[in-house]
Parts: structure tokens; sequence; C-alpha cells
């Protein structure tokens, strides 16, 4: 009886020690305070972030209407370029 409880406790104090050398190595708490300073610069640089993707997506949008007004120039359909019809008349 006393061996099995030597034996139980043996193995509680090696389950305790593996347990706290994890906790030395991953803490948690240290991995919360990381993860949540994280969160916080990405919340106050949002309005930041916003206005860089606006910026792009006109960007990107006057790019398009170049291209557009440029394929629309050199067409020959009339649909696309009222100005040529009219001057043919």
């Amino acid at each position: 009886m006393q061996q099995a409880i030597r034996e139980n406790i043996r193995r509680l104090k090696t389950f305790l020690n593996y347990s706290k050398n994890y906790l030395k190595r991953n803490n948690p708490f240290k991995v919360l305070k990381k993860e949540l300073v994280a969160s916080i610069k990405d919340a106050l640089s949002f309005n930041k972030k916003r206005k860089m993707v606006k910026y792009k997506l006109k960007y990107q949008m006057h790019q398009l209407n170049q291209m557009e007004r440029l394929i629309a120039q050199n067409n020959e359909h009339v649909f696309l370029r009222g100005n040529k019809f009219n001057e043919m008349r």
C-alpha cells in the first residue's frame, strides 16, 4: 500500500515538474500580453490602412478608366465612339 502511494506521489511530482517547465518555456501571460499589444496596434492603425486601401482602389479605378478610354478611341464600333459617327454624317 505504501509503495503504491509513493509511486503515485512520484508520478505527481514528475507531472508537476513537467508542467512547471512547460509553463516556463511557454508562458501564457506573455503570449496573452503579446497578442493584446498586437491587436491594440492593429486597432490604432486601422484608419491608416483604410486610407491606403482607398488610395489603391482609386488608383486602380483610374487605370481602368484610362484603359477603357483608349479601347474606345481605337475601336471601330459606333456605340463606343459617338463622335466619329457624328463626324461621318
